[in-house]
């Protein structure tokens, strides 16, 4: 049996550079490169090991090992999960940094390989720095807290044991049921090892996807739940997308004239313009789609998890005969919510659908429904992006208990800016490019990107909302732009989410990989602040405010920051944006910038989108002096007995 002597590392990057990705006969290369920072972890073993060969492998350099993991994840999500980059970093804290971005891998089901460094192996000269030391069990390290965020999980304690780990991890990465954050925790010395690895570890493999077909058993029993429903709306989940689907939903839906409503994962997969196409459900849902919801005999769900924004923690639903037929690839997804299990992948469970519907001629009755509700989310659309302050007395779109009058007006002094964000947001979405690339993922934004825009090219709407991770936007947004070099790629952030994370805005200027920072700051985090306000509370501690020296609270001054003179000083091109006519030059000037932007928009707060007929299940206080908070907990008690328990 031929061998080749080499480290484990380097044994390690030789066969990471030989794996393959084989769909619908494309074959493209899965790992297209590796994020690193280097420590004494890593830097002499995987570090050695890709200085001195690392093949076809592009070796990025990261600024935060979060950051880095979300651009990871970013360039596998844009990518359908076809290609991933892996992320390498040192032991200890370097690793620690990297648990949020496993979870919200694991969480929207996306690949993401994950090398953290570990403690040695032989503990010889435990306690190393950065070790953590648990006197209970000694084999504990800090790789162990990736445990409950990974779909995979193995620790490399000898060179031999690389094999084994390796062929799961591309099992599970390549596995679109199973796929999500893979950690393959390498100890120090380990990583230096040497071995004599068989060759044949080294050939190049090719993972196929598997297109699972549907059971005779299973295809009968969702024609039959169908044949008998006459209302039936689709949730078209993001395995439609992922499965590239799109054209046999279009296809299916056309045909028998089904509605069909999106998830976060799953909008972008058919334009917005589709007239079938009712918008997002749920708690973050449409107009048009959550009046279509409550009706709804039967819900097709393809490719959906079902989160409760996606069921409005599963009250949405209200027709006392609903059904589910749940169309995924997990048998885990499949039996949510009591429904009728179709396991297969997306495009094959369609095209049988389609065949076996067209055999008992299927008509159902929405009527003139699908329409009316499709033209009142267009005028809806058209209001508020159309929304502009009129001065003191203003109603804003969040009309709660705040201070409206004072609260703007002290906005507008410190920011000369009465900007409306659901006005900004129309001017973006008509004016940004047909193809561009938009990225979201937590506060507000996600929220009202679903209810009111409208995508006008396939995959240009890339939000992450399973796990609703501030600081995924702006990392991800490089990840994007490196799967897709050849598209603008504009992130929608808040300032909240901006200073949580936006390490690799710098690492964007160094790989000449250019993204478009869309900055929506109204000094809150508002989407917070909405939340406890609507449940019955002040404004407590979700305001960016000066602490007050009266009485001591976080409920001073606005605290003002200038987000342009901080990109600015890492190399970006900036704008600070107070009308709409800065808005449209800063947005002409930012397609022809050669480097990364940021445009800082001033909006006022309480001007994002409201809900429409949702409903969301949160913890709220049963007993509390504010008479708001009693008659929350007592209307929260009224729609918990209208949603199912299953």
């Amino acid at each position: 049996m031929a061998t080749s002597r080499m480290t484990t590392a380097q044994a390690l990057v030789k066969f990471l550079d030989n794996q393959y990705i084989d769909v619908d006969g494309v074959e493209t290369k899965f790992v297209k490169g590796i994020f690193a920072i280097f420590g004494h972890g890593n830097v002499l073993g995987l570090g050695q090991a890709l200085e001195q060969d690392s093949g076809d492998l592009v070796v990025h350099q990261g600024r935060n090992e979060q950051g880095m993991a979300h651009a990871a994840m970013g360039f596998a999500k844009q990518s359908l999960r076809r290609q991933i980059i892996a992320c390498s970093s040192s032991v200890g804290p370097g690793a620690a940094n990297m648990i949020t971005a496993a979870a919200t891998a694991t969480a929207n089901r996306i690949p993401l390989l994950l090398l953290p460094g570990d403690v040695f192996a032989t503990r010889q000269p435990d306690p190393v720095l950065q070790q953590i030391e648990q006197s209970h069990d000694l084999s504990i390290s800090t790789n162990d807290a990736f445990r409950a965020v990974s779909k995979y999980w193995d620790r490399v304690s000898r060179p031999e044991q690389l094999m084994s780990a390796c062929i799961n991890a591309l099992r599970v990465l390549t596995d679109p049921a199973e796929t999500g954050a893979v950690t393959l925790a390498l100890p120090q010395d380990v990583q230096g090892e040497v071995w004599d690895f068989p060759d044949y570890f080294f050939q190049k493999r090719v993972h196929r996807l598997d297109r699972r077909l549907p059971t005779a058993a299973q295809l009968s029993d969702a024609l039959a739940l169908i044949g008998r429903k006459r209302k039936p709306l689709i949730v078209l989940g993001g395995g439609v997308k992922y499965s590239e689907a799109g054209e046999a939903l279009r296809q299916f839906a056309e045909r028998y004239r089904i509605p069909f409503a999106e998830t976060q994962a799953g909008k972008g997969t058919i334009v917005s313009d589709h007239p079938l196409n009712v918008g997002g459900v749920g708690e973050t849902g449409c107009l048009a789609a959550n009046l279509l919801a409550k009706e709804a005999d039967l819900v097709i769900g393809i490719g959906t998890r079902y989160t409760d924004f996606t069921t409005a923690s599963k009250w949405i639903f209200q027709h006392p005969e609903v059904r589910f037929l749940n169309v995924n690839v997990s048998n885990f997804d499949s039996y949510k919510l009591d429904g009728v299990q179709l396991l297969a992948d997306a495009r094959e469970a369609l095209v049988a659908l389609d065949a076996g519907l067209a055999d008992q001629e299927y008509r159902n009755d929405w009527g003139d429904q699908i329409a009316q509700a499709q033209s009142k989310l267009l005028k809806e659309t058209q209001r508020v992006y159309q929304v502009e302050y009129s001065g003191e007395g203003f109603i804003p779109e969040i009309a709660d208990h705040i201070d409206r009058d004072a609260v703007f007006a002290e906005f507008n002094r410190l920011t000369q800016s009465v900007l409306t964000q659901s006005r900004v947001l129309g001017t973006l979405n008509e004016q940004l490019p047909k193809d561009a690339v938009i990225v979201a993922a937590a506060g507000s934004l996600p929220g009202d990107l679903q209810r009111v825009w409208r995508t006008r090219d396939y995959n240009a709407y890339h939000v992450e909302y399973g796990y609703s991770c501030m600081g995924y936007e702006v990392n991800a947004a490089l990840g994007a732009k490196l799967a897709q070099p050849e598209r603008e790629v504009y992130t929608l952030v808040g300032d909240g989410s901006f200073m949580m994370l936006h390490s690799e805005l710098v690492t964007s200027i160094q790989e000449r990989a250019k993204i478009n920072v869309v900055l929506f700051d109204n000094m809150t985090n508002g989407c917070i602040n909405n939340l406890q306000m609507e449940h019955g509370m002040d404004s407590f501690t979700t305001e960016f405010r000066f602490r007050n020296p009266e009485g001591g609270r976080l409920d001073g001054g606005f605290v003002p920051v200038d987000f342009a003179a901080i990109a600015a000083g890492y190399g970006c091109k900036t704008w600070r944006v107070t009308t709409l006519e800065q808005l449209e030059t800063a947005l002409e000037e930012a397609r022809h910038s050669p480097v990364s932007t940021l445009i800082d928009i001033k909006v006022l707060p309480k001007t994002m989108v409201h809900k429409y007929f949702s409903w969301w299940h949160v913890g709220v206080a049963q007993a509390s002096d504010s008479e708001r908070v009693q008659a929350v907990a007592e209307k929260l008690n009224a729609h918990l007995d209208q949603a199912r328990k299953y």
